[in-house]
């Protein structure tokens, strides 16, 4: 069996596995809830909505509520969170082959700061603006991260070339200045504090079928685009001079993967608020599963992404309820530990 061989199949077996658990957390979480659904009756519901698979389910003795419940309200926040998840995960393996780092998250270069910054302004002075099912806080996070992205792109830019170390040291100063700014408009506006908050601490509770099917495609699509450049990145990876010498456009590359990167963590925090950790922790766990080959460990890293968002927001819709958790406060909770633990062994060992 030669090496590609060996490659497939052992991707093959991956995701089949990341895919299993996935389905299985899908069931679990969609029959969890206030309104209590038995694991078997919300398996027969979802699979009624599979093509061929339906022909073969009789839905006469499931509760119509149940029914409403599962596919109206549980599953677009589901597959939301999954989305999420994915886009977050897989802008972190990016960032993080990028910065030859695996400490950086897909919030390193300001994308997390321009989004508060735009969901403070959203939530605060411009509340009437709306697209679709989109609020003026989702539309102004996405616009205030990718605009923060871009201002951060053009200090770092040198003669053509992405100065990685200006690119983050531009990404915490703008970060830093942008939530001070944010501090101060809070400070002048104590009624609007609780929904500002609230939205910093990122959540799923407006969720919805409509949102879901304006973001997914654009993540979709991005992220087939990225999988192009995965051998790519693995050479850059190594570094910047190996990968010129190889006939990368490392510098091309770069600015494009950096600005995909950027565009789908924004759509994420557009639709969640701010969500930690996720797009730190999850390529680094799959790194240690499934190895540094980026062609494995991207679409290993997507799924990843899915569980560990879904299994966070599962926590937070249910640990407390019918009170909910937001989000952002449990994959910190999760994310910390391990983000000191990668502090430590960083001291150790060069990555």
């Amino acid at each position: 069996m030669n090496e590609n061989s060996l490659k497939k199949k052992n991707i093959s077996k991956y995701l089949v596995f990341l895919i299993l658990i996935l389905i299985v957390l899908i069931i679990i979480s969609a029959s969890l809830g206030s309104a209590k659904v038995s694991v078997k009756n919300t398996s027969i519901i979802i699979a009624s909505y599979i093509p061929v698979i339906n022909k073969l389910i009789d839905l006469t003795k499931i509760n119509p509520l149940d029914e409403k419940i599962i596919i109206k309200i549980r599953l677009p926040r589901i597959f939301l969170s999954i989305f999420i998840g994915i886009a977050l995960a897989c802008a972190g393996v990016i960032y993080q082959a990028i910065f030859r780092n695996p400490l950086a998250d897909p919030f390193i270069i300001g994308v997390s700061a321009g989004a508060s910054f735009g969901a403070t302004i959203g939530l605060v002075f411009i509340t009437t603006v709306k697209l679709i099912s989109l609020s003026a806080a989702s539309i102004f996070a996405f616009a205030g991260a990718v605009g923060v992205t871009f201002i951060v792109y053009n200090i770092s830019k040198i003669k053509n070339k992405i100065s990685v170390v200006t690119l983050l040291l531009a990404g915490v100063a703008l970060s830093s200045l942008i939530n001070s700014i944010n501090s101060f408009i809070i400070i002048f506006k104590t009624q609007d504090m609780a929904k500002v908050i609230f939205w910093l601490m990122g959540g799923l509770t407006s969720a919805s079928w409509q949102q879901f099917l304006l973001i997914t495609p654009i993540i979709i699509i991005i992220l087939v685009f990225c999988s192009f450049f995965m051998k790519d990145l693995n050479i850059i990876s190594l570094s910047d001079e190996r990968a010129s010498q190889l006939g990368v456009e490392t510098e091309k590359v770069k600015l494009i993967l950096l600005v995909l990167a950027s565009i789908i963590a924004a759509s994420a925090v557009a639709v969640s608020g701010i969500i930690g950790f996720v797009g730190l922790i999850t390529p680094h766990i799959m790194r240690l599963i499934v190895g540094p080959d980026n062609k494995i460990l991207f679409p290993t890293s997507a799924l990843a992404g899915g569980i560990v968002m879904l299994f966070s927001d599962t926590i937070a819709r249910t640990l407390l309820q019918p009170r909910e958790i937001p989000v952002g406060i449990i994959t910190s909770i999760i994310g910390v530990p391990f983000f000191i633990y990668l502090l430590l062994k960083s001291k150790r060992i060069v990555y």
